[in-house]
């Protein structure tokens, strides 16, 4: 394996975890939204249940713009 095939292998490597990471990320956001949704009573810590839910989507967005981004401008070294 030449370095240049290492150095490519080590960008795949950390443009797809960021990826992945973003995606379980957007999970994670997507699954306490559900649960604000079914059980906002349920959530004692979080008595404004609009602004726990606002923040879920912000971190939906933000890791959707993560991914684009890395798409946009990284594509070709995934």
């Amino acid at each position: 394996m030449s370095i240049k095939d290492i150095k490519m292998s080590i960008k795949e490597t950390l443009l797809e975890s960021m990826v992945s990471h973003a995606k379980g990320e957007i999970l994670k956001a997507k699954a306490n939204v559900q649960v604000y949704l079914d059980n906002p009573a349920g959530i004692g810590e979080h008595p404004d249940v609009v602004a726990a839910i606002q923040s879920e989507i912000d971190k939906i967005c933000a890791n959707e713009e993560r991914i684009d981004i890395i798409n946009k401008h990284f594509k070709s070294d995934i």
